[in-house]
């Protein structure tokens, strides 16, 4: 009887050792595979560092693409959610104490240009439509200080005439999260690839 205990207590034993060993190895996988993530990203930054020092053509381009809207947000988005596994997250700690739990309030809409004009209340604070990556901060012909947008399936969202705002060029930001103050009017366009998308599917 003591034997048949002390066997069933051996093999308890060596069930708890096998899964702390398979806990072990299946963690050491996870750092390995961290690593490896970590050393492509150092490897791909450390290149660009020296083709940007070494060689004023590469330095033009670079650039060149880094401060143009052409930088796409959700290429970068999926890439990393496809090869690094969102092991470095693009979306930054910036604040925004400002949001919004309702929808984009306004008292009137019409056509304006490439999108719409929304007359809204004075000194209106502007919440986002989407969550994604500010790509483009500054003067846009007809829409005054414009802040550009890509969410997360590309489209570019703008939001003209923004008088004050805290964002910055690559400031990731939430639905909800504060745009910045508008004094009257609110200009917004929709695009994607080059072509202007139709406002009444983005605005209720």
């Amino acid at each position: 009887m003591v034997i048949i205990v002390n066997q069933i207590e051996l093999n308890k034993y060596k069930e708890i050792i096998k899964n702390k060993n398979t806990c072990i190895n299946n963690s050491n996988k996870k750092i390995k595979k961290s690593l490896i993530k970590t050393s492509i990203v150092v490897i791909l930054f450390l290149s660009l560092a020296i083709a940007y020092k070494s060689n004023d053509y590469l330095k033009d381009k670079i650039v060149k693409y880094i401060y143009t809207e052409d930088i796409s947000f959700s290429k970068i988005n999926k890439f990393y959610n496809k090869y690094l596994g969102g092991l470095l997250p693009l979306k930054n700690n910036i604040n925004t104490e400002e949001v919004f739990n309702e929808s984009l309030k306004y008292d009137d809409l019409s056509i304006y240009y490439d999108g719409v004009k929304l007359t809204v209340s004075e000194n209106y604070l502007v919440p986002s439509l989407k969550e994604g990556m500010v790509v483009f901060v500054g003067e846009k012909e007809n829409y005054g200080n414009t802040i550009i947008i890509e969410d997360l399936d590309g489209v570019d969202i703008w939001y003209g005439n923004v008088n004050s705002t805290s964002l910055k060029l690559y400031d990731y930001i939430e639905e909800g999260a504060l745009i910045g103050e508008v004094t009257s009017n609110l200009y917004l366009v929709f695009s994607k690839e080059d072509k202007y998308l139709n406002y009444e599917e983005y605005i209720s």
